[in-house]
């Protein structure tokens, strides 16, 4: 991977720069506080984004609404520009981030874009939820937590250094088959609980089976008896079947004699109908004989209807126009007050910003009140005419409601004489329905004889349809008795046949648990005497061999920062050992110069020995130092150029604020802030 560009907005103390970056050494110059560790905060950003726990208002600057960050990176011949963008809600947030790769470009979620560099850096899966503790201490590590980690406590430390190697699968290797043991020596004895009554539950299956086979037996005798109390009972149905189709016989003689005298009812009772209906019929033709009504007076009526409505329209319509009429008139008193008004408060005019002669105010409040009197004057004869208009209106309705009354009588008059003639028709057509009504009732009567001497031959079957039932309901109770028995023998036997299944099933279940029971006591075996030994061994081997090449790589870079006076080696926690004449010195007697020197060959050993594991990762050839002599003295400044040239990267990028180191790299970019705000120089 190697850098080419990146460019910020609105980052910390930045509005905006773009910084160009070649291959070779690197040094980002500049006084403390200047903005160097802005740029290599914002590398981190734009590679992984916010990481837990960090707070987007520590990137924002302060006062912006947005920022953002991109930047243009090399990896194996592919061109690609990272773009992540901040933004200010009631927290700091991150916003869009994009990917573009060889031209092409994609708009990703922050989880994505994170996921895809990750892939780009061929970095390992499992440290894709680790903080980028590869690319800390592969890349870019502050110094000042290089040291921290030196300090930790000895747990603390390997911890971390599992992380970093990714070897702490080992311990959580060792972690879960311990629990995994835990939980099988449990499923081992819950196994074995299982399987103690597997004896007995056999000895108990077969006691059932025959109890069941016995009431099999007993059922095949039960169910042939309610086959004979089956037969005896349908014998009886259909005896009594006969029986009732007589019955039934019966019963629609029954219902047309009901029938028939229903019909004889409603035939005299329409009889005496007609004959009220003609007495009314002679009594209205008698009523209507001496009325007459003239045409010539319904046309006349209707004509007079048409002239007033088209009064009432024409008065309507003037009724508006004086509503109208009054309306404006208003506005137009309210416009002269308003006009009034701002005379009275107005000074300066505001056309030719001049003052306004008093004269001339109090001649157009003199004209808005002459205007004001006048057109309330008008509203008040418009309101007497409005008045008189709405009086004719209604001496008007009152016209049209008589004549309309008048005219509507007229025409019901017409049409009852019209109907006269109808209604003799009708007299006569309702005389001969009369005659017609009093042949049916005649044979009616005729037929009512005939249907009750049909029912008197009938009525014996009654009795012997009783007796039939009460035979019916006896069988029906002894079948009813029977199949009661074979029911509750057949849910015994059901039971019983479940009860056999259940603990045929259990014993099947019960063999299969002795199978697992015998395999979990061999898991549990090759777990406890084999594999977890062979693990601890394996890890044990592992820090070994890494804590020996970690020691070597330490001890060269420290040797070249520090003079020969000094030995120093790793414990088996990795702590730094550093003698002086065969006395063990404490940390905390050293030199700040000799504190960094401790911390950065740590860091620059660390770089070696997970570059060598980790052999694919695609940041092998840059490293990012972050003021890496801080507190050292000329003489170890002197040593830095020799470790820049050992440490053989294509791209090595150091913020420092040392002028000397200037001397011991290839391009020099220069920070200033001035007035709050970072730029380069």
């Amino acid at each position: 991977m190697i850098i080419k560009k990146i460019v910020l907005d609105n980052i910390r103390s930045y509005n905006h720069e773009e910084i160009n970056f070649t291959e070779g050494s690197t040094l980002l110059s500049g006084d403390i506080g200047s903005g160097k560790t802005s740029v290599l905060l914002s590398i981190e950003f734009a590679l992984f984004g916010l990481q837990p726990g960090q707070r987007g208002s520590g990137l924002l600057r302060n006062g912006e609404e947005e920022g953002s960050v991109l930047m243009e990176f090399e990896v194996e011949g592919k061109d690609i520009v990272v773009e992540r963008t901040l933004k200010r809600g009631k927290t700091v947030s991150q916003g869009i981030a994009s990917i573009t790769i060889n031209g092409d470009k994609k708009e990703l979620s922050v989880t994505e874009l994170k996921n895809r560099i990750l892939d780009l850096l061929n970095y390992p899966k499992e440290f894709s939820k680790k903080q980028n503790l590869l690319y800390k201490f592969t890349v870019y590590t502050p110094q000042e937590e290089m040291k921290e980690i030196v300090l930790q406590d000895p747990e603390t430390r390997i911890n971390t250094l599992r992380h970093i190697f990714g070897i702490d699968k080992y311990k959580k290797i060792l972690e879960n088959s311990s629990i995994i043991l835990l939980k099988i020596r449990e499923e081992k004895r819950f196994k074995e609980a299982l399987i103690l009554n597997l004896d007995e539950d056999k000895q108990k299956l077969q006691t059932k089976e025959n109890e069941l086979d016995s009431m099999k037996s007993t059922l095949v005798t039960l169910v042939g008896e309610l086959l004979l109390k089956s037969e005896t009972r349908k014998t009886i149905e259909k005896e009594k079947e006969e029986v009732y189709k007589n019955i039934e016989k019966k019963n629609k003689f029954q219902q047309e004699i009901e029938k028939t005298k229903i019909m004889f009812l409603n035939k005299k009772e329409a009889i005496a109908n007609n004959l009220r209906t003609i007495k009314e019929i002679e009594s209205q033709i008698k009523e209507f004989q001496n009325l007459s009504i003239e045409e010539s007076k319904i046309k006349l009526i209707e004509d007079e209807i048409k002239k007033l409505k088209k009064d009432r329209e024409i008065s309507y319509k003037e009724n508006i126009e004086i509503v109208s009429k009054i309306t404006s008139l208003n506005l137009k008193i309210e416009d002269s007050f308003s006009l009034k008004s701002k005379m009275s408060r107005l000074e300066i005019c505001p056309t030719c910003l001049q003052n306004v002669d008093p004269v001339y105010k109090a001649n157009v409040v003199n004209k808005s009140d002459s205007d004001i009197s006048q057109f309330k004057k008008e509203i008040v004869e418009l309101e007497q005419k409005k008045n008189l208009v709405i009086q004719n209106n209604s001496k008007i309705e009152g016209e049209l409601s008589q004549k309309e009354k008048e005219l509507m009588d007229l025409k019901i008059l017409k049409t009852r004489l019209q109907s006269v003639n109808e209604k003799r028709l009708k007299i006569t057509d309702l005389k001969k329905t009369n005659l017609s009504l009093e042949k049916d009732i005649t044979l009616l009567e005729k037929h009512v004889q005939v249907l009750n001497q049909s029912l008197s031959e009938l009525s014996k079957f009654d009795n012997i349809y009783s007796i039939k039932q009460e035979e019916l309901n006896s069988s029906i109770k002894q079948e009813r008795l029977a199949e009661i028995k074979v029911a509750e023998l057949k849910k015994e036997i059901e039971v019983f046949s479940k009860q056999v299944k259940e603990l045929k099933d259990k014993l099947k279940e019960t063999e299969k648990t002795k199978l697992k029971l015998d395999y979990i006591s061999e898991l549990e075996n090759w777990l406890s005497k084999k594999f977890i030994p062979l693990m601890s061994s394996v890890e044990k081997n592992v820090m070994v061999n890494l804590k020996s090449e970690f020691s070597s790589f330490f001890e060269e870079w420290f040797s070249m920062l520090v003079s020969d006076s000094f030995n120093i080696r790793l414990d088996e926690n990795f702590t730094p050992i550093i003698e002086q004449q065969d006395y063990e010195l404490d940390y905390s007697y050293l030199s700040g110069g000799e504190r960094t020197a401790i911390a950065l060959a740590y860091r620059l050993a660390l770089n070696q020995v997970i570059n060598s594991i980790v052999a694919k990762i695609k940041t092998r050839d840059l490293v990012i130092l972050d003021e890496p002599t801080d507190g050292f003295s000329e003489q170890q400044l002197d040593k830095m150029g020799v470790v820049f040239d050992q440490l053989k990267v294509k791209q090595l990028i150091i913020v420092s604020h040392e002028q000397k180191i200037e001397g011991f790299v290839e391009n020099v970019i220069k920070f200033k802030k001035d007035k709050g705000i970072s730029g380069r120089v």
